[in-house]
């Protein structure tokens, strides 16, 4: 009977252990067929694009559409990484891959709305072609500049001595491309005034009272008469009296 109890005994312990060891078995297949929430990748994406873009005055908008419901991810036991490279420019739309860096992990694009909003100038008036820049003819306004395919100017620092290339419209975001060279006049420039009468040519000194590039129309005292004349810039240091 003694060893008819030890081999019970024995037999008992035998399947309890076997039951423990079947439990565990059973714990790592459940955990082995987690899925990662969508959610979090989303996520991870989003808070990555924030952090990227956000410089000192910027105001970053970002927003993830739901991920396909038949993409079925494996849990990640690392914490999961967004890749973004360094100099990608600024764009409404982008995609951002995620990944789960542990061994045989899985990598996920996930499509992104961007906004990133900052202060850039705008025409505060209608300017002309040629007309130089002053605080007086811009104002900062928030724009989405991932809409700003011209690109844009944030400060007047930008366009010190620069004039006008083409015309802009009150409001017009000023842009690199709407800037010309450096002003041919800066205001109180000794500058030649050529007037030109019947084929008869004048030439005076005189002293520029506005700034402006070639083409661009700006009010010049005689040094001599002391008289002030429209004129118009026709090269660096020369203007022509306007009838």
């Amino acid at each position: 009977m003694k060893e008819h109890r030890g081999i019970a005994t024995g037999l008992l312990a035998a399947m309890l252990w076997l039951g423990t060891a079947w439990s565990g078995d059973a714990r790592a297949d459940a955990a082995s067929g987690a899925t990662q929430s969508p959610d979090s990748v989303r996520a991870v994406a989003e808070q990555a694009v924030r952090e990227h873009y956000a410089l000192p005055g910027s105001r970053v908008v970002v927003s993830s559409a739901p991920l396909d419901l038949r993409l079925h991810l494996a849990a990640c036991r690392e914490p999961l990484r967004a890749v973004i490279p360094q100099y990608a420019a600024a764009s409404s739309r982008m995609t951002v891959r995620v990944q789960c860096p542990q061994d045989g992990g899985w990598t996920v694009r996930v499509p992104l709305k961007l906004q990133l909003f900052r202060s850039v100038l705008v025409a505060s008036r209608p300017l002309q072609r040629g007309d130089g820049l002053s605080a007086a003819d811009v104002r900062a306004e928030e724009k989405d500049v991932t809409r700003l395919g011209y690109g844009y100017i944030e400060d007047l620092g930008q366009v010190a001595g620069r004039t006008l290339a083409r015309s802009l419209a009150s409001g017009s975001v000023l842009s690199p491309g709407a800037l010309g060279g450096r002003r041919m006049v800066r205001a109180g420039d000794h500058v030649e005034m050529v007037a030109r009468l019947d084929g008869i040519e004048v030439r005076a000194a005189g002293v520029a009272m506005g700034s402006g590039d070639n083409g661009a129309r700006l009010r010049v005292r005689n040094e001599s008469s002391g008289k002030v004349v429209d004129a118009m810039v026709s090269a660096p240091g020369v203007v022509v009296a306007l009838p």
